[in-house]
């Protein structure tokens, strides 16, 4: 018997999220991690949504470091990653709001919401730590707006990594969702068919009636 598609489908998403991540492939923040977290949260079960996406995370985020360790020579690991890992925990958790039987267009605009939690999280962690040293962080209202909007200078703008952010946030997380529903969806007709044929009275099998 073949494997059912809805149960590999999430591994073939988790390695997408991984490729999305190599430097230069995608524009910044464009990533396809944003709908599978989101996604994970909704479809996936027990434990595996939170060990099996974070799990990822972290085994990319390894190769990541080693990758910019040898090959360029930074040292790029900082303690401030634990806040992408609190923030794609918020994320799942959001998702386990919903469920496979929500709407596509709520899952849509659930994993659209997850991408802005995720920018506001990120982007408050860096106004709170400053990694950078960042003059313009002040440590009160205006300084938190610049963080979310302008960041650090000499930099692309805190809006359009959000851009991004948005966008591959609403287009994995349809990608994501639609994929698993028309799976499922197709799964549970192939399902019915036998059951449906079998409940169905066979012809020509009466016996006449004697006379």
């Amino acid at each position: 018997m073949k494997e059912k598609w809805n149960k590999w489908l999430p591994y073939l998403f988790l390695v997408l999220a991984a490729v999305s991540r190599w430097p230069g492939l995608f524009p910044p923040n464009f990533s396809a991690f944003y709908g599978l977290a989101f996604c994970a949260g909704a479809f996936f079960s027990g434990q595996t949504k939170w060990w099996l996406p974070l799990g990822t995370l972290v085994c990319s985020d390894i190769a990541l470091n080693l990758y910019y360790f040898f090959a360029l020579h930074i040292n790029s690991f900082k303690a401030t990653q634990l806040i992408n890992y609190a923030a794609f925990a918020a994320i799942i958790w959001f998702g386990t709001r919903f469920n496979p039987r929500s709407s596509f267009l709520r899952l849509l605009s659930g994993g659209i919401l997850g991408a802005l939690l995720f920018y506001v999280i990120t982007n408050t962690g860096s106004w709170l730590f400053n990694p950078f040293n960042n003059r313009e962080y002040t440590k009160d209202l205006a300084g938190w707006i610049i963080a979310l909007t302008k960041g650090i200078g000499g930099y692309p703008t805190t809006l359009e990594f959000f851009r991004n952010t948005l966008i591959s946030g609403g287009l994995f997380t349809g990608l994501f969702a639609g994929a698993m529903k028309l799976t499922e969806a197709s799964e549970s007709a192939k399902e019915k068919e036998p059951q449906e044929a079998s409940e169905e009275e066979p012809e020509g099998d009466a016996k006449p009636k004697e006379a």
